[in-house]
């Protein structure tokens, strides 16, 4: 456990010490006040008249067309239970809003009028006194609520549960009937939008099909994924087929040393009869004209004709080669006749070019095909996202629309149906006996209003009481050195009529020398002999803050105790204003400190012996002005001689209380310091501060302090738990103390 959780631990353990304390200083007044309230209490139950109190019980549920505003509430099929009441909270008990409806204005002064109920006076009652007399609690862990009414007549006080209940019942079908005819006219306003919504996202998925040419998506894929991969095969196949035909092509041009459109000029005179008819001429006619150059000359007709015919001829060959092939192309004459086996070459070259030609077409459509199906396949993902938003557009549409089709026909059958939200499972009987309960909550309430009483009592009794009462306040205030405690000594005085306890004013440490209290004095002299190590005290003045705390029976105990030890003491009774030594000691006091001090009597004279080794010089006559014979120096004098000569080993002064004389202040300047008595119940708080600021104000020499008169049972913490065991007087002490006396 931590150091701070201790503290705070100590500081609740003495509260409630000090509130137990205080309740114990004031039981008495406490005690009076709570038992006279209690007993109005009960005298007021006594005058009270009989009442009777009628209960009936509601059992609540909800139809599953009810509504909130325009939002249907869950049905069974959504989510909901039918039979159960819903909340707009979630932490809220429907119940209660239930119960607000039952104690509303309306349904109560619909009951007053039904009955006709009136007050005392005759007038009709009022709903705040209606509603006062009406108690509606839930039944726990159930959905009952509990109506009952208290009424001087039981036939009433059940007749105004069974109205109230009638008339909440009738109020809610109509309320329920209400709503329902509200929400189905709100619905079928809403249902030709929403049909029109259902067509209009039905037309934007059908046009989105057709621009996108689109049937099943998801086959369309497989089968373009199953197509590209068929292309992709038969372009390989086609592509190993060019490459042959290429390489065959390529051999064959070689060959035929042509090109394609050479070759098929060649091909195409080669097999034309008018170029080959007029080729065959020409070459006749060459031959014909070589033959005739070797028998004629030039310039002969027959040479010049044949040169006539040859170049008609020739015309007319290119004349043929233009129809045949076209006049762009030129062809050698050596190649418009060509053997069998270039024809057949030529023929082979041709194919093999038509051949590749094919087959490049055939391969770029291939590749055409597989690019279209490529983008196809790209653009099919979000072809078919697109149709997903659109169908659950469609589904969303169709789904609002056949709901609301089927609250509309749910709510034509509740409006022609009397279902209430609750139904009445006790009707509330004429009770036969009395409600008892009141009288003992009234006198249950008594005991609280008494016990509040009591305390409010205790309470301001204690704060007007400023008195210091326990030791803690009194080391509280004083902040000196504790020499001692002696504790409140109380002589019993028991007679057959009575037994009552006075306080002894004997001296208890001659007087009762086994005693506790006088221990407690030996234990203060015995203190006072420690306190000062460089410096043995002789003179002390005992003084105490007001009147009445007992400084001079210290005074003349501790003077007994230091003289029972064999040292020579004189008491010295300083307080000439009210002297006690001479009573204390049964005395004279007709001669004394005064006389002394005046020099109308000597010491040796004055002076009595009381004790072995304890002298006690009295007061004497109260002179007019106490102080000026204190503060002489005659009064320092004789304090120097006491003090210093061999007679005494202890001078002792008792002096006024501090605060009504400075007798006890001037005293001390004389003196080896102040003992200070303090007596708690009879000094007070403001009194104690005013002493305790006068002493360190001035730096008087204090020092101690001794706590007299204690009240153990006025402590929180008991300091003489054990003396009756150990103080416990045997035969053979009493004895010895009957001869002591002696």
């Amino acid at each position: 456990m931590s150091e701070k959780s201790m503290e705070s631990r100590e500081s609740i353990d003495l509260d409630l010490s000090r509130y137990l304390l205080i309740l114990k200083r004031w039981w008495l007044p406490a005690t009076a006040i709570f038992a006279a309230t209690v007993m109005v209490s009960a005298i007021a139950t006594q005058f009270m008249k009989s009442s009777y109190e009628a209960e009936g019980k509601l059992l609540f549920r909800v139809p599953s067309f009810k509504v909130v505003g325009s939002n249907l509430l869950p049905t069974n099929a959504e989510g909901g239970g039918t039979g159960d009441l819903k909340s707009l909270i979630a932490t809220q008990n429907p119940i209660n809003t239930q119960i607000e409806v039952i104690s509303s204005p309306s349904i109560l002064q619909k009951t007053i009028e039904k009955l006709g109920l009136q007050d005392e006076e005759g007038k009709a009652l009022e709903v705040e006194k209606l509603r006062s007399s009406l108690v509606l609690k839930i039944v726990g862990g159930t959905d009952v609520l509990r109506i009952s009414y208290t009424s001087r007549d039981p036939e009433l006080s059940a007749a105004v549960v069974n109205t109230i209940m009638s008339l909440y019942l009738e109020n809610d079908i109509l309320t329920n009937r209400s709503e329902a005819a509200a929400t189905r006219q709100f619905i079928a306003k809403q249902l030709p939008k929403t049909q029109e919504a259902v067509n209009n996202a039905e037309v934007a998925l059908r046009i989105f099909k057709q621009k996108n040419q689109i049937a099943d998506l998801s086959e369309e894929t497989r089968s373009a994924v199953a197509t590209i991969g068929n292309l992709d095969n038969e372009m390989n196949t086609v592509k190993a087929q060019l490459d042959e035909v290429n390489a065959q092509t390529n051999q064959l041009r070689q060959k035929v040393e042509l090109n394609s459109q050479e070759a098929i000029a060649v091909s195409a005179l080669s097999q034309s009869p008018a170029v080959q008819g007029v080729l065959t001429q020409l070459q006749e006619t060459d031959r014909q004209l070589a033959i005739e150059r070797s028998r004629f000359l030039d310039d002969n007709p027959v040479i010049i004709n044949l040169e006539a015919k040859k170049t008609s001829l020739k015309s007319l060959l290119q004349q043929q080669i233009g129809q045949t092939v076209g006049n762009q192309t030129q062809i050698p004459q050596s190649l418009l006749q060509i053997g069998e086996l270039r024809q057949s070459l030529i023929q082979n070259f041709l194919q093999s070019e038509v051949q590749r030609f094919g087959l490049a077409k055939r391969l770029s459509s291939l590749y055409n095909s597989r690019s279209t199906y490529e983008q196809r396949v790209k653009i099919i993902p979000q072809l078919a996202q697109n149709q997903r938003e659109l169908e659950r557009k469609v589904e969303v549409a169709e789904s609002t629309y056949q709901t609301l089709l089927k609250k509309v026909q749910e709510l034509q059958l509740v409006e022609n149906t009397n279902t209430a939200s609750s139904r009445i499972i006790a009707l509330a009987s004429v009770p036969n006996k009395p409600v008892a309960g009141k009288k003992f909550i009234i006198l249950l309430l008594g005991v609280m209003f008494g016990l509040f009483l009591a305390a409010t009592s205790v309470l301001l009794l204690s704060m007007r009481d400023r008195s210091l009462k326990t030791l803690k306040e009194v080391r509280d205030v004083f902040r000196y050195t504790l020499l001692g405690i002696v504790p409140l000594s109380v002589k019993k005085v028991r007679s057959r009529y009575s037994n009552v306890e006075s306080i002894n004013p004997k001296v208890a440490v001659r007087d009762t020398p086994y005693s506790l209290t006088s221990e407690m004095y030996r234990m203060i002299q015995a203190n006072l002999k420690f306190l000062s190590s460089d410096k043995v005290l002789k003179t002390i003045v005992i003084t105490s803050a007001v009147p009445k705390e007992g400084k001079s029976t210290v005074s003349a105990n501790l003077a007994a105790a230091i003289a029972q030890l064999g040292r020579k003491v004189l008491l010295i009774d300083a307080d000439m204003r009210v002297p006690s030594q001479h009573h204390l000691w049964q005395l004279t006091n007709a001669v004394g400190l005064s006389e002394v001090l005046v020099g109308q009597a000597e010491f040796d004279v004055t002076v009595s012996k009381v004790m072995d080794n304890l002298d006690v010089l009295t007061a004497g006559v109260r002179p007019p002005n106490p102080l000026a014979l204190l503060d002489s120096k005659r009064m320092a004098s004789l304090i120097e001689n006491f003090s210093s000569q061999d007679n005494y080993d202890f001078v002792i002064i008792d002096a006024p209380p501090l605060l009504l004389a400075a007798d006890a202040l001037t005293l001390s300047q004389m003196t080896d310091g102040i003992l200070l008595v303090a007596r708690p119940g009879v000094i007070d708080s403001n009194s104690a501060n005013a002493a305790q600021e006068m002493l360190e104000r001035s730096n008087y020499n204090v020092l101690g302090l001794v706590v007299n008169g204690l009240i153990d049972k006025n402590e929180s913490s008991s300091y003489l738990y054990h003396d009756h065991e150990y103080f416990k007087p045997t035969k053979l002490t009493k004895e010895f103390q009957r001869l002591a006396k002696k």
